[in-house]
């Protein structure tokens, strides 16, 4: 196969001699032919099964003229609003627009328009009718239902009616696009396929939808919290590819919206095949000259070995999107890839990360989970490992093994994060003692993320005793290495489910293990999680029992002001906590204390230290 980029303009077109594409892809991130770019895995794919794909990237929304550089498609339009939703894009959790996108040419902001999918669907409906759409991506697959939107403040319905597309794939989307792109190919009108897994499509023929759970009709989810929430629940519990049954969410007008089962997982050779495809592993060289893309630093000496996570944490959108089945590469196919990774010029020894959501994932929870799917009612992990967890890491460590005693290879990281309780759930410590000996730069990032247990239980996390027993044994193991090496905690605020007190309460455990973090994540409520579906509601979807939330943006500024009670900046934030949780025991000088009586300024004179 052809070692080039994608076309990106009309010369690229006309010089392989390319009358019409088969597909026309449109992009809400510069084009980067990277494996870790959702839309350089649905071209390549095509590509390889012998479809035409022409790429625009970023085009000007305000002009008709951009998405119609090359004319119409032979087959469809495909829309990405790129690997992240637009709005997490743009804005930070107090909704200011962030300073940088990288996923841009330099790093500029501005690029792309708020809301892209919908925005560039409905570009392209105005100059092209009848041309097939079909979008997909993050921001469409967590946007496939009625959801809550935070930039809003509203429910919005399914981002396919939104947009004007007529398919919507969620999910990573390798079976559904090659599905879609044979059924087009054969001359099916795109109206007629309604088959496919991993899809959403729209119809007012109700009697052509068969077994099929209906969810409350959108008016209904969109005026009562509570229905929203049952409605949501039922959504999530039917993310699995084996046990996930056909749903129905009802519009105004007769329309219906009908979410197709999800797509059958990759299995290891397909995921091998996807991985070799002939990326050129960065950035188009068209943007050298603005600076390239900052996004491509963190993946470009980076291995991704998994794809799923059955961790369940609330906050996160991966069962939602990529599912709970973990779906791995071969030791081949990754020493395959590490290999070309040391024959980059600027290769310095170092492999960044080997992982995926969550790095010490290698294989399916239990053994049933690839012929039964995951169970619908409990979670591996939460609140207690499953009695049927698989919990080893031998074929980990074995294929870490291989890529450090690769030439040329110094060291070997893992960055995206391990899931500290799965570790312990394993009884033999050999992970763990080669993790410190090899794999941690000093400093070893987890994510116990609070340490209240009724906001862990909100959270879907492990109880705090188990975080605890996970540093004793890593300073332990360390010690006996001769190393000293640190963990640095990841811990969210505001977080539903976490008053005053509980916050007050993680700076107490702050205190106790003399550490205040650089950063803090404010909870974000991201489009289709558990914890969102909390933060709109105020109902707990599991069991539809009220939830505290703190939405008030100046008690989230204490809340977030606690975890960093030791910033001068910070103090009458937290002084303000503490008297309003009647906590005032905390103000004082004794080493228990958070912060003095009042505020004690340093004031150093000129020339004096």
């Amino acid at each position: 196969m052809e070692r080039k980029f994608l076309p990106i303009c009309r010369e690229d077109m006309l010089e392989r001699g390319i009358k019409q594409f088969d597909f026309v892809y449109v992009i809400g991130d510069a084009y980067v032919d990277h494996p870790s770019f959702g839309h350089a895995i649905i071209s390549r794919l095509l590509q390889a099964h012998g479809y035409s794909v022409g790429i625009i990237s970023q085009p000007d929304w305000k002009d008709k003229q951009s998405i119609a550089i090359y004319g119409e498609p032979r087959l469809a339009f495909l829309i990405s609003a790129g690997n992240m939703d637009s709005m997490v894009n743009h804005y930070s959790v107090s909704k200011r627009l962030r300073n940088k996108d990288s996923f841009t040419p330099g790093g500029v902001m501005g690029k792309r328009p708020d809301y892209a999918t919908v925005v560039y669907g409905n570009l392209i409906r105005q100059t092209y009718k009848r041309t097939p759409i079909l979008i997909g991506g993050v921001e469409a697959s967590l946007r496939r239902l009625a959801h809550y939107d935070y930039w809003s403040n509203k429910v919005k319905r399914s981002i396919l009616l939104d947009s004007g597309a007529d398919i919507l794939m969620y999910g990573m989307g390798e079976h559904s696009m090659i599905e879609l792109a044979e059924a087009l190919d054969s001359g099916l009108a795109v109206s007629d396929i309604t088959f496919v897994p991993g899809t959403v499509y729209k119809t007012r023929n109700k009697e052509d939808i068969y077994d099929a759970v209906f969810l409350p009709e959108f008016q209904k989810v969109k005026e009562d919290k509570a229905a929203y929430a049952k409605s949501f629940y039922r959504q999530y519990c039917n993310t699995d590819p084996f046990m996930g049954r056909r749903l129905v969410e009802e519009y105004p007008h007769q329309v219906y919206v009908v979410q197709n089962p999800p797509a059958k997982p990759l299995s290891q050779m397909e995921m091998d095949d996807i991985y070799a495809l002939p990326y050129q592993r960065t950035y188009h060289p068209s943007y050298e000259a603005q600076g390239g893309v900052p996004a491509i630093s963190e993946v470009r000496f980076s291995l991704t070995s998994n794809r799923g996570c059955f961790g369940g944490c609330s906050f996160c959108a991966l069962t939602f999107h990529q599912g709970r089945i973990i779906q791995a590469r071969s030791h081949e196919s990754i020493v395959a890839e590490a290999i070309l990774l040391t024959k980059q010029p600027d290769f310095k020894g170092y492999i960044h990360d080997v992982g995926g959501p969550t790095a010490n994932f290698r294989f399916p929870a239990c053994e049933k989970q690839l012929t039964k799917g995951v169970c619908q009612d409990k979670q591996c992990l939460f609140p207690q490992p499953c009695k049927h967890l698989r919990a080893d890491h031998q074929d980990y460590l074995k294929l870490l093994r291989k890529l450090r005693n690769l030439p040329k290879v110094k060291k070997v990281f893992i960055r995206s994060g391990i899931r500290f309780d799965y570790l312990l759930a394993d009884k033999d410590r050999t992970f763990l003692k080669e993790l410190c000996k090899y794999h941690v730069s000093g400093q070893l990032k987890v994510a116990p993320e609070h340490i209240s247990n009724a906001v862990l239980e909100k959270m879907g996390k492990p109880n705090a005793s188990v975080y605890d027993r996970f540093v004793r044994e890593y300073q332990k193991t360390n010690e006996k290495l001769g190393k000293k090496q640190y963990l640095v905690p990841y811990l969210m605020s505001s977080h539903p489910g976490s008053t005053l007190q509980e916050a007050v309460e993680l700076a107490e455990f702050l205190r106790d293990l003399g550490y205040m973090p650089q950063q803090v994540q404010d909870f974000y409520p991201t489009p289709s999680t558990i914890s969102t579906c909390m933060y709109y509601t105020g109902l707990d979807p599991r069991t539809m029992q009220p939830v505290y939330v703190a939405h008030n943006p100046h008690e989230k500024a204490m809340q977030r002001a606690l975890i960093q009670y030791r910033e001068p900046r910070n103090y009458e934030l937290v002084k303000e906590a503490l008297i309003k949780t009647g906590r005032t025991d905390l103000i004082g000088f004794d080493d228990n204390c958070l912060i003095p009586p009042r505020k004690i300024r340093n004031v150093h004179k000129k020339g004096k230290h």
